[in-house]
């Protein structure tokens, strides 16, 4: 069996407020509903030991609301946000720099020590992070998709063989879950 590798961990957004004339898309909060169903899926991800040791999320309301409820029910420590997972935007570079960053062994660290993954969660909106995760698994395009506070996870396995950027792009995952909120509430 291969030895693991980095997990990245997809979590979409919860059930926000409708789309309107009179307020940005930016500006779109999570509903009273959201914020119930999403605390409820992220608390049942802890749960599942799903945490990850970095949370970075799109700056857009529902989403930086969907990961400071991620926050506070314990499956990061903290958040970032990144315009790189906005709406139409392109998260391979920032993964591929956090696929550098976990493949650089520190001074202290002992090769015969086995240390879990390192897990990577992104927070963001469709269909963008379907279509990344389509695109990382070497799918065709709009074969994944998440529900509202749905999650995804997919692992880079085995040992770093393939240079970082290379490793950001098709085909080098698996896509270990793939969670629907009721899948995850039932």
């Amino acid at each position: 069996m291969a030895a693991a590798g980095p997990q990245l961990l997809l979590v979409r957004h919860g059930i926000a407020e409708e789309r309107s004339d009179d307020r940005p898309d930016r500006e779109r909060a999570l509903t009273q509903a959201g914020r119930q169903r999403t605390a409820a899926v992220l608390e049942r991800a802890v749960a599942i030991g799903l945490q990850v040791e970095r949370l970075v999320a799109s700056p857009l309301l529902r989403a930086r609301q969907t990961a400071e409820i991620a926050v506070a029910k314990g499956l990061a420590n903290g958040l970032e946000l990144a315009t790189a997972l906005q709406p139409e935007a392109d998260p391979l570079p920032l993964l591929a720099l956090w696929l550098a960053a976990s493949a650089a062994p520190t001074p202290l660290q002992d090769p015969s020590l086995q240390a879990p993954p390192l897990r990577l969660a992104l927070v963001g909106h469709e269909p963008d992070l379907g279509q990344l995760a389509s695109q990382l698994v070497g799918a065709p395009p709009g074969s994944i998709t998440l529900r509202k506070a749905g999650l995804a996870l997919l692992e880079l396995p085995g040992p770093a063989t393939v240079a970082a950027q290379d490793r950001a792009a098709a085909g080098y995952w698996q896509l270990r879950l793939l969670l629907t909120p009721r899948a995850l509430l039932a």
